[in-house]
């Protein structure tokens, strides 16, 4: 079933929906607050860093775990992901194949990550933490779970889309929000801005909290593209930050279409994308992570936009990672 996000909560002003909803977002909070008090976090014996939302929907939390493990990666160290392996047919804990699984098996963001470093998916945080130490790892990234309390972070960092910020500060349903703002931000050991701020969030962010900034950057590939006539496709958590990716790019594409988050594509999905491609001769795009759910007759028509991240500070980023085994 199709969710699309209620525009109500993106103003800030308050709605009459918003009103009736906050009972609800008052319940909400309370069993979150109830479940973490009762949680003793496991602690293992590798650092855990955490990357995760404070709200629903596309941050670009996993591009930065992809850039993280990379860093680590050149570090020295053997980073293992961890992920709920979110629409999975498969429950884990057990580690990603992704030669021969696919993201109906394993959930999409494993399926993209597993190119880079092994990747583990399990409900079960602190099982999924074990397999991985016993098979090497000598970090854990965790692909969200921020809210999650079975497992002890070491290093927490809380991701926000700058173009929308935290939405109306309200906790679902009457907002966007998985817990308390102000909670959320205060447990944070750095706040990652994707894109610029444009809800002026940088002046919430509590005083001597560190705040690193970045921006997407598509790669080299997208300048085949300049000139083309393009018809763009994502079923990501905000489509409309790929399009506008595009078009600040100089790709203006002649027809845009959304899917909602972790769409499963059909055969009729694609048969009616490459039609009207076809029809109009058209170049089809889409992203990194619904490539990864494209059968491979339909992915050989698709241009896919890879991106990557450019740091403000790069050298604070490095810090912390090597920070993380002190603690």
């Amino acid at each position: 079933m199709k969710f699309t996000a209620p525009r109500f909560w993106y103003v800030p002003h308050a709605s009459f929906r918003q009103r009736l909803l906050t009972p609800f977002s008052l319940l909400f909070k309370a069993v979150h607050r109830l479940r973490q008090s009762r949680t003793r976090p496991l602690t293992v014996s590798v650092p855990v860093i955490c990357c995760g939302n404070l709200s629903v929907g596309g941050t670009g939390k996993t591009i930065v775990v992809r850039d993280l493990t990379r860093r680590l990666q050149a570090q020295g160290h053997e980073p293992h992901i961890l992920s709920r392996g979110y629409k999975a047919r498969l429950k884990g804990p057990m580690r990603i194949d992704a030669d021969i699984m696919t993201s109906r098996d394993a959930g999409d963001e494993p399926i993209m990550l597993a190119r880079d470093a092994p990747v583990w998916i399990g409900r079960d945080r602190r099982q999924t933490a074990w397999a991985a130490i016993g098979a090497g790892a000598d970090c854990l990234i965790m692909d969200d779970g921020l809210q999650n309390p079975g497992l002890a972070k070491t290093l927490r960092f809380v991701i926000i889309d700058g173009a929308v910020g935290l939405g109306n500060r309200h906790v679902m349903p009457a907002g966007p929000l998985r817990e308390d703002a102000e909670r959320g931000l205060m447990s944070a050991d750095a706040v990652i801005l994707i894109g610029d701020d444009k809800t002026s969030l940088a002046a919430e962010i509590p005083p001597g909290k560190i705040t690193l900034r970045a921006q997407l950057i598509p790669d080299t590939d997208l300048r085949r593209l300049q000139g083309q006539r393009v018809i763009a496709f994502a079923g990501i958590g905000r489509p409309s930050k790929f399009f506008n990716m595009l078009t600040e790019s100089g790709i203006t594409a002649s027809r845009e279409i959304s899917f909602p988050d972790h769409h499963d594509y059909a055969d009729r999905d694609c048969q009616r994308l490459i039609g009207l491609s076809q029809s109009a001769e058209m170049q089809l795009v889409t992203t990194a992570k619904d490539a990864v759910k494209l059968p491979p007759w339909f992915r050989e028509h698709v241009q896919v936009i890879h991106v990557a991240l450019k740091w403000d500070r790069p050298d604070v980023v490095e810090r912390l990672l090597r920070q993380a085994w002190k603690h």
